[in-house]
């Protein structure tokens, strides 16, 4: 869960420390009162992108921390492991995200830094934000077949795994093939060129490694006679009488007193006889290095003619050895293809044909698993808005061919393969007996999105493991006895997560485990929003504002009051009856 969040110079934000706890938390407060920039600041830990206009206007930087305490077994550990960040899974999970008025945004767990691509696969195994714009996209069918994978991914993971395994390798054939087909004259004009340059490269005879042995050995055949010069005066020196020798005989003289003072003198001993054996070791391999050298114009000459050779190869085809070589590999293989381009493509065709039906196979397998979940997806969104005051909603998940006059023949049909397979999703809906089943965009009210999400959302919850629910407005457009019941399956869905619920229900917010007012205030003419996580005394004054407005009265106190008794009355049924 979450446990603790820290903003710094966000939008209005100066300075907010907040502690969070498991259960239903609402965020409640004025219009503008800035209860969505607590939701934005989760998106930035949840690896949203930022700007710079997010940041407390006259600061330089706006900086947000998120403590994280999650069960040793949940899905994120492996996902640190697989992108390389350190974590204990005995310890807390420390997210931190700074965005700088320059633009640039820097992102840390646990104090390693990683890039916003890295965090946001983390953040999406944390923290799932619902508002408004996502009834949106529950609008769209494109978005249908995900939520039903997601649903049913214990059923339809393995098959659909399967499936793409299979159309990633169909699909490379295929690719192939078409490539194969469309080889134009111009390439089979290349094929002179390429065999030329075939027969150039391989007329030279090129190893790995080649030309840098071939410079090593042109640069001490040129330097010979300097370096035997020099190795021969070395060798002089050290080996005549300034060297071995003088060492040796002071050696001699110290080895003959040494026994007179054995603490101070013999450790000076050993220390010299070390040394002699050392520099007799050196003055030795001097001696065969000097009679190593080669004095030799004629080897010269031929490594400067096969310098020379390779330096042009070089310009045509690579930047070294190693390069020319893959080179001739590469256009062999295109010579190779373009010589024998029908047998290619003969290979090709067929083994299209089989990968094809393999995965028609796998297709149908993965439309299979689909329809089973899809039923049981239906049945269960149908249970849950029953219990949102919708239990005469029907709901349908409809698969369905994807048909193509230029597709694939399926069993009659011509059908269209994707990545995802052969099949369209879309969720259809009745909201009253006797009605035809449309799709949500033709249908669904504002109110009636809410509760669909929601019920959607209650039964993903139970799947994807996510412990941070965060629902922004979710009951807009309901009153009534549906805002009672949304305030209840929030409730019980904090059973299954830690649930963040910004709302001006005060249906809603008296079903909290914990209410936070936001609220706006003014200091020193500067405008900032403050948090304060409300006492009971607090949380009554707050749902009195909430159902009289402006002026609090006796009135509005007393409901406020009988509301929150109300609800724990309620809380305190449900537990006892295990829900």
């Amino acid at each position: 869960m979450l446990n603790t969040l820290s903003i710094r110079n966000l939008a209005v934000v100066e300075s907010v420390d907040v502690q969070f706890y498991p259960g239903f938390h609402v965020l409640t407060g004025e219009t503008g009162a800035g209860k969505s920039i607590i939701i934005d600041a989760l998106g930035l830990i949840a690896g949203g992108r930022g700007s710079a206009e997010l940041i407390r206007y006259g600061c330089d930087k706006a900086e947000i921390e998120a403590l994280f305490e999650l069960p040793i077994d949940h899905p994120v550990w492996n996902t640190l492991k697989e992108l390389g960040v350190e974590a204990d899974r005995e310890e807390h999970l420390l997210i931190r995200r700074e965005l700088t008025a320059q633009g640039k945004s820097t992102s840390r767990i646990n104090g390693q830094l990683l890039n916003l691509s890295m965090l946001r696969e983390v953040g999406e195994k944390l923290i799932n934000i619902h508002g408004q714009h996502e009834h949106q996209s529950l609008l769209r069918s494109e978005q249908h077949m995900s939520l039903l994978d997601t649903y049913g991914d214990k059923v339809i993971g393995p098959a659909k795994r399967k499936y793409q395994e299979l159309y990633s390798e169909f699909s490379k054939v295929e690719r192939e093939l078409r490539d194969l087909q469309e080889t134009s004259q111009k390439a089979y004009q290349m094929l002179d060129m390429y065999r030329f340059q075939l027969e150039e490269i391989a007329a030279a005879e090129l190893k790995t490694g080649e030309d840098e042995e071939l410079s090593d050995e042109r640069t001490k055949l040129s330097h010979s006679e300097k370096m035997m010069d020099s190795v021969a005066g070395a060798y002089d020196l050290l080996y005549g009488a300034s060297g071995l020798e003088s060492v040796s005989r002071a050696l001699s003289k110290l080895e003959d007193v040494s026994a007179y003072d054995e603490k101070g003198l013999k450790p000076l001993v050993e220390q010299l006889q070390s040394a002699y054996y050392q520099l007799e070791d050196a003055v030795f391999q001097l001696r065969d290095y000097r009679d190593g050298i080669e004095f030799n114009p004629e080897r010269l000459n031929d490594i400067e003619l096969r310098l020379d050779m390779i330096s042009g190869l070089r310009r045509k085809y690579g930047d070294n050895v190693e390069q020319i070589l893959e080179y001739y590999v590469r256009i062999q293989q295109e010579t190779d293809m373009l010589e024998n381009k029908d047998e290619f493509i003969q290979a090709l065709e067929q083994r299209r044909d089989e990968l094809l039906s393999v995965l028609l196979v796998s297709a149908k397998e993965l439309s299979i698993a689909r329809k089973q979940c899809a039923q049981d997806l239906a049945r269960q969104v149908e249970g849950e808005l029953k219990d949102l005051q919708m239990e005469r909603t029907s709901l349908e998940v409809r698969l369905e061919l994807q048909v193509d006059p230029n597709g694939y023949e399926y069993e009659g049909h011509r059908v269209r393969l994707t990545k995802q397979g052969m099949d369209t999703a879309e969720f259809l809906i009745s909201a009253n007996p006797g009605e035809p089943l449309r799709p949500l965009a033709k249908i669904a009210s504002g109110g009636e999105m809410s509760r669909i999400m929601l019920a959607m959302k209650s039964i993903f919850a139970r799947h994807d493991q996510i412990p941070v629910l965060i629902f922004d407005e979710v009951d807009t457009g309901v009153s009534g006895r549906a805002a009672q019941s949304i305030a209840e399956k929030l409730f019980l869905l904090a059973k299954t997560c830690q649930v963040f619920s910004i709302t001006h229900l005060p249906q809603v917010a008296c079903m909290a485990d914990h209410q936070y007012l936001i609220e706006k205030k003014l200091e020193a003419s500067r405008t900032m929003t403050q948090v304060e996580n409300l006492t009971e005394e607090g949380r009554v004054k707050e749902l009195a504002r909430m159902l009289g407005g402006v002026e609090i009265t006796e009135k509005t106190l007393h409901h406020a009051q009988e509301m929150l008794n109300l609800a724990a009355a309620q809380k305190a049924s449900r537990k006892a009856l295990g829900q």
